[in-house]
């Protein structure tokens, strides 16, 4: 039987995979529009890459968008990944091996700890 530690582990992994594959996915659409700076690429509530994104983790819409659960951070991280890709791609990194490691770094030392009341299990409870 799977432990609860292992499959949170589980889930983790593909919740960022599938943050890394979007970002990846609108870069790349961004360097194909003819887009030449990073700092020109934005996220805001309006952004098709932030509706995907809370299309996929907050399908229920439990979560305000920019409601207090969200991490005050969280659009700025968004931003910053993806303008590490758009720049990775631009620059023609992407056909390296290993070439998503070093976004990887950069991307880490802006990670906040999970708040609390995520890992309760009540935590859809205490939304309503």
């Amino acid at each position: 039987m799977v432990d609860l530690l292992t499959l949170s582990r589980f889930h983790l992994l593909c919740c960022r995979e599938f943050y890394y594959i979007q970002m990846e996915k609108y870069a790349r659409q961004a360097v194909s529009e003819g887009v030449k700076n990073a700092d020109d690429l934005h996220v805001g509530a309006d952004s098709e890459i932030y509706r995907v994104l809370n299309l996929h983790y907050n399908r229920n819409n439990h979560i305000e968008v920019w409601g207090p659960q969200v991490p005050s951070n969280f659009r700025f991280v968004v931003e910053q990944t993806l303008r590490e890709f758009f720049k990775a791609i631009q620059g023609g990194k992407d056909t390296e091996q290993s070439w998503k490691k070093s976004i990887y770094k950069v991307i880490s030392r802006l990670d906040d700890p999970v708040p609390e009341y995520f890992k309760s299990p009540n935590f859809l409870e205490q939304l309503e």
